[in-house]
């Protein structure tokens, strides 16, 4: 049972979470309490933005701040599975005698940086779908478990296309969230760079240890959440199928294939942290709302004519939360250049 002690814990674990990463990363508020929610709910990140906007360097924060073995994998087309999993090599003991040794490979540590994960081929990308959900890795036909807690925070770049190969929808369900790092502002910009004139190195104190984080996940675990709530997150995932009973008028128009049950366990897993973060001991429709973007916008798969509109993920679920709740206020949620794209759309219409 979730106690008063345990929810100003909690509180107070998260404040300093979030000082010490804002000593090494500057601005991007959103990202990092989407990466910090998705940890504590036990969930992967891939993180999507152009290339210097500080996407490695806050997973590389995030393993100082919660004090776990960090492994960075810089994914490239010539990385084999092997490189990613390990493998078996031949050693020879004192007598000579020659015997199968199994070499762990950089899978096996707390937080893996996949680093640019949409460079491998799809074969190397696909060594890391069994640790990704069932956090063991099966090397010749033996099963080793990872030791918790494991998170895979992925990079890539929404850019440049030479020389990638895209992520399989097996995959990409298998991120908790996709979150997106835009460019920082002026005032952000000119703050980054005084920082780094001083240390390119990361400065962030450990804030908590990997048993407070597992801790912190068990407490969030038991906040309830109301039948009402339960069945609006589920209708919003159930929304951008088009041909369910729940289809949404945005999804028969802009959606080929919508998200996977794995969406809705991760939407009300992540919003049970974000209200203990908020002080609330219970799940809100703000909650669910304000999370369907990073959960939802990277299961979807759109329509050819979504795609001729130029109609984005993140304005698809604005129109599907508009539309289940009819409160168009909730556009708030919306990054702002979608939300503008939104509106004139919407004005043509």
């Amino acid at each position: 049972m979730v106690t008063e002690q345990n929810i100003q814990k909690f509180s107070t674990q998260c404040k300093n979470i979030f000082e010490q990463i804002g000593r090494d990363v500057i601005g991007q508020k959103e990202v990092i309490e989407g990466a910090v929610i998705a940890m504590i709910a036990g969930g992967n990140v891939l993180l999507e933005g152009v290339p210097g906007v500080g996407k490695t360097r806050l997973v590389r924060s995030l393993g100082r701040v919660f004090d776990l073995p960090f492994s960075r994998i810089q994914f490239t087309p010539d990385l084999m599975p092997a490189d990613v999993t390990g493998t078996n090599i031949i050693v020879k003991d004192e007598s000579g005698n020659s015997s199968f040794q199994f070499q762990p490979g950089p899978i096996f540590s707390n937080i893996i940086l996949a680093d640019e994960i949409n460079r491998a081929t799809p074969k190397t990308q696909s060594a890391l779908l069994e640790a990704m959900q069932e956090h063991t890795v099966t090397v010749m036909g033996v099963s080793r478990k990872l030791e918790e807690p494991f998170f895979v925070l992925a990079t890539q770049n929404p850019v440049e296309q030479d020389g990638t190969y895209p992520l399989p929808e097996a995959q990409m369900d298998r991120f908790m969230f996709k979150i997106i790092v835009k460019n920082p502002s002026l005032d952000e910009l000119m703050d980054i760079v005084n920082m780094t004139q001083k240390t390119m190195a990361e400065v962030a104190d450990a804030a908590c240890n990997g048993a407070d984080l597992l801790e912190m996940r068990a407490t969030a675990n038991q906040i309830p959440v109301a039948e009402d709530v339960m069945r609006y997150a589920m209708r919003l995932c159930s929304a951008t199928h088009p041909d369910s009973e729940c289809a949404s008028e945005a999804a028969k128009k802009y959606v080929r294939l919508g998200a996977s049950p794995r969406a809705g366990q991760a939407l009300i897993s992540a919003a049970k942290v974000k209200a203990l973060m908020s002080g609330r001991y219970n799940v809100s429709y703000d909650d669910v709302n304000a999370l369907a973007y990073p959960v939802l916008r990277h299961r979807m798969k759109l329509t050819f004519e979504a795609v001729a509109e130029k109609v984005s993920p993140d304005e698809i679920v604005s129109m599907i939360i508009d539309e289940l709740s009819g409160k168009a206020k909730l556009n708030s949620d919306l990054p702002k250049d979608a939300k503008d794209k939104k509106k004139d759309k919407l004005g043509r219409k």
